[in-house]
Formats: C-alpha cells, structure tokens, sequence
C-alpha cells in the first residue's frame, strides 16, 4: 500500500461499484483503453444509468481500482469467479485505491477480528474519524455530511460483503477470506490487509 496516498472524499460518489467494476473488467482484461471502453458502456447502456453524466466518472474509478489491484489474477478472478469471491476482491481493489478504506479495515475491522471482538456499531466509526481528523488537516476540514455519507457507504461495503448482515446489524461475521484473495494479498506482500479479511494462518 502506497501510505503517501492522500485521503479521498470521492467514496461519497464511488461506492462499492460491484457490478460496474465486474462489467469494466472485462475490457480492462482485453487491453481496452479507458476511453474504448467508456465508449461501449455508453453505446450498450451497460451500467443502465438513467443518464450517461456518471458513466464516464464511475468507469475511471473502476480503472484505478483494477490498475491498484497490481494483480492480473485477481482482476481475472474479478470478471469470473463466484459473486461472494468476486465482492471481496472488489473490496481489496477499494482498500489499494482508497487510503481511508484501507486504514478503516485494517485498524478498525481487522483489530476486532485479532482481538476476537465481534461487536461492531456506528460509535466503531465515529471513533475512527474522531481519530482520522485529529491526525489529518484534511480530513478535519471535511463537513459532517461528507463524513456522514461515508459512514453510510463504508457500512454498506460491510453488509455487501457481509461481514454484517445489515446496516443495523451490530456484530461482525466471522468472514472466510477466499483462498484466491488470500493468495493475491500475499503475492502482493500485503501481509497487514490479511486480519482485515479475518485471515490469521
């Protein structure tokens, strides 16, 4: 992970894009360019947005989460594995590309999961960007409603890749990383991302 990576705001916007980025992947491994392929999500409605003013946005994010994954094997695994597979390494992708979902699973997620606490509620959150901004000038110039929505979508990448089982849940599943991920993880020496997935062999 590059910790020189700036914090985003634009998960507000991004989110979990699993079925954009699954569709996105497929060209991405045919060698098609960003630009190719925003063309033919436009042309066939892929994304079947109601207009076309996001597509173009939602494509690049997709790209720079397959271009951060550094992994062939894993984009693959992406467009052909198993949906519940597939949702996890969409959450990978996110963690390379997003430096705050990064730090949220690991220091968050990943330390219930080391110390076999399974508790999780929106106080979990709250205290990690009470942190976040105390640490970080631009995070603490954040509005409330910027951290508000991203506490929605990072809940809600938790319940799509059910570590909870919904949005009021208040206890943490105890998920089974995937063997492709762990092996892709591990040929990345992303060792630290592993308690994130509940992963301690």
């Amino acid at each position: 992970m590059d910790q020189g990576h700036l914090y985003s705001g634009s998960l507000t916007a991004e989110q979990f894009l699993f079925y954009e980025i699954r569709t996105v992947a497929k060209y991405y491994i045919d060698g098609k360019t960003i630009e190719e392929t925003i063309e033919i999500i436009k042309k066939d409605n892929l994304f079947q947005y109601p207009t076309e003013r996001q597509i173009s946005r939602m494509a690049r994010a997709c790209y720079k989460r397959l271009d951060a994954l550094s992994n062939e094997h894993l984009v693959h695994e992406l467009v052909f594995a198993p949906v519940e597979i597939a949702k996890q390494i969409n959450l990978y992708a996110i963690m390379k590309y997003n430096h705050l979902v990064w730090e949220f699973m690991i220091q968050v997620i990943g330390e219930k999961y080391s110390n076999q606490d399974f508790s999780f509620s929106r106080k979990d959150l709250s205290a990690f960007f009470t942190r976040l901004q105390a640490q970080n000038d631009y995070v603490s110039a954040w509005s409330d409603n910027t951290i508000n929505k991203i506490k929605s979508v990072l809940m809600r990448m938790l319940v799509e890749t059910e570590y909870l089982d919904g949005i009021r849940s208040t206890t943490l599943n105890p998920v089974l990383l995937c063997e492709e991920l762990e092996e892709g993880i591990r040929t990345n020496n992303d060792y630290e991302a592993l308690p994130a997935f509940n992963c301690f062999r």
